[in-house]
Parts: structure tokens; C-alpha cells; sequence
């Protein structure tokens, strides 16, 4: 499973289907997902002071397959083009990418795809839960790491990383009698944490900055057009 995989059956509903939070987030945190899993490949980085590229640049180390379509794709994308600031680079990297996910997950038989329609004019679709047993042990692991205080492995500080940076953290692991701002608080601190090498380090701080910053700008343009 990619990290993006789990990011989005975390973000999906596993009764009706539909995400928990907005598609462009989405979008954004799972172009996300794809770029630290790349780093944690040793495929790309981001570029540091003294280097040919500017520093703070999403830069192709190894263009050499990962063998996953999903992820050799956006390496692909990456390598055809100039070394740029994540938040400029991700939107590319997220067109497209959850529908490919979702079938993905679908022929595993993870999720099942539904469709319908609104007052029966308008179509829909949505893709509730067909076997929950990996998302549960998912939330069971961010629970012990966020609620119980457990140093997480590097993956599963990622996943909170990008958790953290669309502010879904307490909506997953909150329960009656939790605070949510210690549950944040503590998925800051793993997010601004030691919990992988200085490569994935620098790709974590810089994938979770853009995919902020890149939310921020859309809400802003967004609300500018109302």
C-alpha cells in the first residue's frame, strides 16, 4: 500500500463513500503522500544551499522506476520538468491522482464503488468500505502514536504529517473525553519531529509548508471570486 493509499482510505467515509474533507486538500495531501514516499525511495529531495538549483527546489536525485505505476508516473512529471517549490510542483502531481487511487483500491477489494443519483436527476458516486481491516489497523497505530504516546515509525509520522497539515487529525483519532488540542499538538510535534533521515526530513518540513501554503492560496482565490 502507498502512503497516499492510506492517506485517502483515512479521508474516506467508510459508511457513505465521501471524503471528510474538501477536493482540493485532497488533492494537494496526497500529491503530497506521493512526494515523501519518493523521498523515502531516495528518488527525489529537496535542494540546499550551494547547489546548482536554487535551494528550497523539489529536485530528481534518481530517476530510476520505483515499479508502481502511480509513483513512477509523477517521478516521471518531475524529471520532464524544471526543479520548482513544492507548493508550485504538487497541484501538477494531484490531477487525477485520487481517481487512480480509488481504482486502485477498488480492485483490491479494499473499497467498493457505488453509484446513484440526486433526486434521481443527478448522478453520484461514492466509494464506501468493502473490507476495513488495513484502515483499522491504520487508526489503531495513529491512536497508540497520538493518544498513548508511542514514537511512530517513519511512515507512520509521515501519514500524521500530512494528517496534520489538512488539520484532519482530531476528526480521525478524537473520541468522547479527547482533546483535540492535544491531539494537534502532538501531531505538530511529530510533524516538526526527528522521526526519519535528514533527506526525508527536509521533504517532510517542505511537502507539509507547501501543502499549506497551497491550501491557503486556493481558499483565499476562492473566496476572492464569491
Amino acid at each position: 500500500m502507498l502512503l497516499a493509499e492510506d492517506l485517502l482510505l483515512l479521508l474516506t467515509d467508510d459508511h457513505t463513500g465521501k471524503v471528510a474533507t474538501d477536493g482540493t486538500k485532497l488533492s494537494l495531501a496526497l500529491a503530497g503522500a506521493v512526494v515523501l514516499e519518493l523521498a523515502t525511495a531516495g528518488r527525489v529531495d529537496v535542494s540546499g544551499p550551494g547547489e546548482e538549483v536554487r535551494a528550497g527546489r523539489l529536485v530528481v536525485r534518481d530517476a530510476t522506476p520505483t515499479g508502481d505505476p502511480v509513483l513512477d508516473q509523477s517521478l516521471g512529471h518531475l524529471a520532464a520538468r524544471r526543479p520548482g517549490r513544492p507548493q508550485d510542483v504538487l497541484g501538477g502531481l494531484g490531477k487525477g491522482l485520487r481517481a487512480t487511487l480509488l481504482d486502485r483500491l477498488v480492485a483490491r477489494g479494499i473499497l467498493r464503488a457505488e453509484e446513484g443519483r440526486v433526486l434521481g436527476i443527478f448522478p453520484t458516486r461514492s466509494w464506501p468500505a468493502a473490507d476495513s481491516a488495513h484502515e483499522e489497523s491504520l487508526r489503531r497505530a495513529l491512536h497508540d502514536v497520538l493518544v498513548l504516546g508511542r514514537t511512530p515509525s517513519p511512515r507512520e509520522g509521515a501519514l500524521i504529517s500530512l494528517l496534520h497539515a489538512v488539520d484532519q487529525v482530531p476528526k480521525l483519532v478524537g473520541g468522547p473525553g479527547t482533546d483535540r488540542r492535544q491531539l494537534r499538538r502532538r501531531a505538530k510535534e511529530i510533524a516538526e519531529g526527528e522521526f526519519a533521515g535528514t533527506a526525508v526530513r527536509k521533504a517532510v518540513e517542505a511537502v507539509n509548508a507547501a501543502t499549506i501554503a497551497a491550501i491557503t492560496a486556493t481558499t483565499v482565490a476562492t473566496a476572492g471570486s464569491s
